[in-house]
């Protein structure tokens, strides 16, 4: 069974991105989804790097603040590649997963997928808990 665990879709940056609900599928598995909007398209009408970025990184430092006990958590390395386009209407599923946690490190990974199961991005990332 998922269990919603965070919605960011009102707070902070997330916001004007037009939000991100994150699901705790187990330990360490977590999905989120988002729409690609016309304010996510960059000149060549596909969606912008930063925005796959930005919900790469809030999609894994979300899962990481839930795996370091609410904890706070910053990013210290984040590694993207862009495999293919994101377009509008889009929509787009990210797949979490917590590769190891330390006491004070948690390194993780996420997948973003297009509803056709295209993978759009691959992400990594070590956050430091505070």
């Amino acid at each position: 069974m998922i269990k919603k665990i965070m919605d960011e879709t009102n707070t902070g940056f997330m916001n004007h991105n037009g939000g991100l609900s994150l699901q705790k599928l187990d330990l360490n598995n977590y999905e989120f989804s988002i729409s690609v909007k016309e304010i996510h398209l960059n000149s060549g009408k596909i969606a912008h790097g930063g925005f796959l970025s930005t919900i790469s990184d809030t999609g894994m430092g979300t899962a990481a603040h839930i795996v370091a006990g609410n904890k706070r958590c910053v990013t210290i390395s984040l590694e993207i590649k862009f495999i293919s386009a994101a377009l509008l209407d889009q929509m787009l599923k990210g797949k979490v997963k917590i590769q190891r946690k330390t006491k004070s490190l948690i390194f993780i990974t996420c997948e973003v997928s297009s509803a056709e199961n295209i993978i759009v991005t691959t992400a990594s990332g070590v956050w430091k808990i505070l």
